[in-house]
Formats: structure tokens, sequence, C-alpha cells
């Protein structure tokens, strides 16, 4: 590898353009991404460009420009907004005399400060092998071992060749590895996919809410973060604990926009719980000027990992923030025609949550039906099933030593039931 010059936090942002000037959104987005992975900004400089420079990626005018704008500002670091090749990284750090990263190695940083569990680590440690082999380059020349005359012919591997081996090596194991995780996390899988739990799926936009939306759904206590790609490993919890029917609730990574191909891959197996769910919720945020863009980001990233046609819910977080959105956006309980409702909630003051508690259920398992059950004396132990499955509303006794039971379940439930119980599908009289 080449000797990268010493680098701290200080960071000057390049932002380029091709074939126009960078959106307001996409600087934003990049501060952001700067913040998050813990860059004091120290300046900022715009580009714009007709294609890519294959050696520098920008002009040799821009360079001299940026170059001056790192001594004025004493920056350690220049960040790039644009993906960059190995080779520009390296002229541009040369010319520069600082540490360039590019906006994938900035993300892999970020991801790379957030991992947690074993699974997360592992996933990060794979995409940041796999971008850098691809920086891999003769640098190393003092270690050359390829060389002829006394005492410089050795085995014929330089060091590059050698770094090459043992990144491969360790990128193979990992990959192993990680297989592993994907089977066990498929048993996971199977075992809910054999009791029939349905699985829901928060996704949405990087620091959409998803996390605080998914702690308002199920109690749980996950550390919710106002950063970008807070949440990295997926969470799992039983949706509003203490209802009949089960389903659990999937707290995902978020997207990004442009989100590196190393990663998707990487991330295999976190992302396949997005794929096996039976419905997405889309969490938006309402009070962002931009929501409709990093919607379709969403969307596409979706059909990218082959999520694209599960079933959708859309949310509109946040509205605590944007009070005028209201008079907007219908918070509609139910399905009009073949479209999925657009609620508007807020995580934070819990307003919606509840009635989006409810429009999720009624779409994983099922919409309730009411009835009665007549039970004899000796149906006992029927009816304690049934007050065990909270499926009982009320009951009537009779002098008999009967029970007339007014009851409230989904209709798959009903017909579980009866197939454990032996019972008769026109037992249960609907009302």
């Amino acid at each position: 590898m080449i000797e990268r010059p010493d680098s701290g936090e200080r960071s000057l942002l390049l932002h380029v353009g091709l074939k126009r000037s960078c959106y307001a959104d996409e600087i934003q987005e990049f501060q952001a991404l700067s913040v998050s992975a813990g860059a004091e900004i120290a300046g900022e400089i715009s580009a714009r460009r007709t294609r890519p420079d294959p050696g520098l990626y920008i002009g040799q005018g821009k360079v001299k420009e940026l170059a001056k704008k790192v001594k004025d500002v004493c920056a350690d670091l220049v960040l790039v907004n644009q993906p960059l090749s190995a080779t520009q990284e390296r002229n541009l750090e040369k010319n520069l005399g600082v540490r360039v990263l590019d906006r994938n190695g900035l993300i892999l940083d970020i991801f790379a400060q957030r991992a947690a569990t074993h699974e997360g680590k592992l996933q990060v440690e794979l995409a940041q092998l796999e971008h850098l082999s691809t920086r891999l380059v003769r640098g190393w020349t003092h270690l050359e071992r390829q060389k002829g005359g006394i005492g410089l012919r050795g085995p014929g591997e330089t060091q590059l060749e050698s770094d090459r081996r043992l990144v491969g090596l360790r990128i193979k194991r990992l990959k192993a590895r990680l297989e592993s995780v994907v089977k066990q996390r498929e048993l996971g899988r199977r075992e809910r996919r054999r009791v029939r739990i349905p699985t829901v799926a928060l996704v949405g936009y990087t620091n959409a809410g998803k996390t605080s939306l998914f702690n308002a759904l199920s109690g749980a206590e996950v550390r919710a973060r106002n950063t970008l790609f807070a949440t990295l490993d997926p969470t799992i919890r039983r949706l509003s604990p203490g209802e009949l029917d089960e389903v659990l609730l999937v707290d995902t990574v978020g997207f990004v926009r442009d989100l590196p191909h190393e990663l998707i891959a990487a991330f295999r197996a976190t992302l396949t719980e997005t794929r096996e769910a039976n419905l997405l919720v889309h969490v938006i945020d309402v009070s962002d000027p931009h929501s409709d863009d990093r919607k379709r980001q969403v969307e596409m990233v979706l059909d990218s990992i082959g999520a694209g046609n599960i079933p959708r819910l859309q949310v509109y977080n946040k509205a605590d923030r944007a009070k005028e959105f209201s008079s907007k956006l219908a918070n509609i309980a139910e399905v009009n025609g073949t479209e999925l409702p657009n609620l508007l909630v807020s995580a934070l003051t819990g307003d919606g949550v509840e009635n989006l508690a409810k429009v999720i259920r009624v779409k994983a398992v099922g919409e309730s039906v009411f009835g009665r059950l007549e039970l004899g004396p000796g149906d006992s132990r029927l009816r304690a099933k049934l007050f065990e499955l909270k499926a009982v509303q009320s009951e009537l006794s009779h002098d008999s030593g009967g029970w007339t039971l007014e009851l409230a379940l989904t209709p798959q439930r009903w017909k579980e039931f009866c197939i454990q119980e032996g019972l008769s599908d026109d037992s249960f009289q609907r009302v």
C-alpha cells in the first residue's frame, strides 16, 4: 500500500457535480455524513465537471485551488462527495499532501464506528476489505523481493502480491463466517414461517426516525440518535406486546443515496430480513423538504435487493415538526382499492402510533371478525383455551352449566383453533 500522510479530523469538503451543480440536498447530506463520521468541517469547495478526469477526477486548476484551501484552513483530510478510483485518490493525496477519502470510504468509516454486534462487525470488515482491495497499489518498493543481485533474490512474491493474498484470504474467511450467520438467521425465519408468525420490517432513509418509531410500537428501548446510520444491526421485537396475534417488528439499517454496492453485498444477511418480511413499513420524514426524493431513493434500493414486490405501508413520521403537513396528508385507516394507507404519526409524542399499530396488525394478520360460540358443560377446556387466546369479549353463563361466548379473532386464528380442537367452521356464528 502507499504511505499516506498523517491525518486528523479537521476536514475540507469537496462537492463535485457531474454535468450540473450539486443540489442543495446533496450538499446537506454529505455535510451530515461528514459530521456523523466525527469530522470537523473546516471549509467547503464546489466544482462542476462534464466528466471525471481519469487521473484526478477534478481539473488541474481546481486541484491548485483545493491545495491552497487545504493550507488556508489547516485541513488534515479532504472528503470528496463522489466515489474515486484508487488512482484518483492516490494522485489527489500526492498533490494535496493530506489524506483523501471518497464518499464510499466515508460511509464505510461510519459503519465501522456504528457496528456493535459480532455479525455487524463481520459485515463491516468484509465491506472495508473489499473496498481496500481496490486500493492496493505499488508503493512498498523497499520490500521488493523480485530484484536480481546478491542478497536480493527471494521467493518471487512482492509485498503488493503478499498484501493482496492476505486480504484475499481474510475476505474468504469472513464470507465463510457470514454464511454461517445466514444459516442461523434462516433457521429462525424458517421457524417463524412454520408457526406462521408474520414479520413487519421498518425501512426508510437514514435518520427518518425508524428506531424511535420501533420503540414506540414495540415498547423496546433501543438507543435512537439524531444522526445518520445510528442503527446497523437489525433488532426484532413483538409489535404491541400482550396482543392476541403475534407480529414481529424488525428495525433495519437506513438507506442512503447511491448506497455503495459493496455494502449491499456485505449486508446480505441483514438485508435478508427486509426481503423476507410479510410487510414493509416505509418510514418517511415528513419534515424533510426533500422527502419525495428520499422516498424514491429508498424504493430504488428496495428494488435492488429484491424487496420491491413486498406489500408496503407508507408512514410519515415526525409530525410534531411539521404541523403544516397535517392538512395535506390524510390519516387513512382503511385501504382504498389496492393502495395501502398513508399514515401521519409522531414517534416522539406518540400521536398516531396506536392507530398505526392497528393498521399494521390488520395488514399482517387480517381483520378480526366477531361471532358467537355456544359451549356445553363439558367444554370447559375449550372455554379456558379461548380465554388463554384472549379471544373472549364477553361471556354469558347458562343455568344448565354451559356458556355463550362473544369472540373476536382473525379468520386464520379461528381456522387453526378448529383444526387443533376438532371443531367445525360453522360452529362459530358470525355477527
